[in-house]
């Protein structure tokens, strides 16, 4: 018997249940992650200040599950994702840059701040940004 009681199976209870709800994402994959991490620091640091967090980190992952503002959820979603990409390029491009280092310099473009790639040769050298058309010097 795969039903408990009336009204289907408890499957089809929870999909009733969280009809409308939020749910899981990436920043909720995030937290309950965290919060792993946490509760396996907290088993060898035994702090309280860890206890805390853990507990804060749980409720805001099971609000955010539970939630009916989809929008708002979205929204903190998508600051998460901008985050995380501007972290990860910023990784990206310090191991390009240390990949490089023998034969690559990386200089910013004075005009739009992007950062152009140059071959290593010394001297003084006119440079042209790609993305904005500004003509620069740099000394290598």
């Amino acid at each position: 018997m795969n039903n408990f009681g009336r009204g289907g199976g408890f499957r089809e209870r929870i999909y009733r249940f969280m009809a409308g709800r939020y749910g899981k994402d990436e920043l909720g994959s995030f937290l309950l992650y965290l919060w792993l991490v946490l509760i396996i620091a907290n088993l060898f640091l035994e702090l309280w200040a860890i206890t805390v967090i853990e507990l804060c980190v749980a409720v805001w992952s099971i609000f955010r599950i539970m939630s009916r503002n989809i929008y708002k959820r979205q929204a903190e979603n998508s600051f998460y994702l901008n985050a995380r990409s501007k972290i990860a390029a910023h990784f990206k491009m310090m191991k390009n840059k240390w990949r490089d280092r023998k034969t690559h310099v990386y200089k910013r473009c004075p005009g739009c701040k992007s950062t152009l790639r140059l071959p290593k040769v010394r001297g003084e050298h006119t440079v042209k940004c790609p993305r904005c058309s500004d003509r620069f010097d740099i000394k290598i």
